[in-house]
């Protein structure tokens, strides 16, 4: 008797390529998801006007979806920051995130608060540098005098 051996009938590993990026989606989309994204702003403005006349269900809804848009990731490819100049780079290209509605105008604050503050230490971090070097050259003209 000859029997097939059973489990994992394919090397591992992919040959083909890096595959799907994680959390992408089929880019069909149901019928279903066609028709919600097509009056997704309709329902929303209804479900906010519902909560405002004081459906708690609607409101429990609007405040659900305003805390998962809040704390989703924000997914935007930026250049290596090193210098300042880098930071002006990566300030562009998350404004035309936001010109182009890839990103939400909050995420793109959100992001430039980021790059602010990533601005301030290669800052502190330059600043330290050259006052180092001042207090070397300091230290070496006092070295002279004597």
């Amino acid at each position: 008797m000859n029997k097939k051996k059973r489990g994992r009938p394919f090397t591992p590993g992919n040959t083909f390529g890096r595959g799907r990026p994680k959390g992408s989606r089929n880019k069909t989309k149901s019928p279903g998801q066609q028709l919600l994204d097509q009056y997704a702003e309709h329902l929303m403005g209804k479900c906010i006007s519902m909560a405002m006349n004081g459906d708690p269900r609607a409101l429990r809804i609007c405040m659900e979806l305003a805390h998962a848009r809040r704390a989703a990731c924000i997914r935007l490819s930026l250049p290596t920051i090193r210098s300042a100049a880098d930071i002006d780079r990566a300030a562009d290209k998350v404004t035309q995130a936001v010109r182009t509605g890839r990103i939400s105008p909050h995420e793109g604050e959100t992001m430039m608060r980021i790059l602010e503050s990533h601005a301030r230490v290669i800052e502190k971090v330059e600043f330290e540098r050259r006052l180092g070097i001042l207090e070397q050259q300091s230290a070496l003209s006092e070295e002279r005098k004597v």
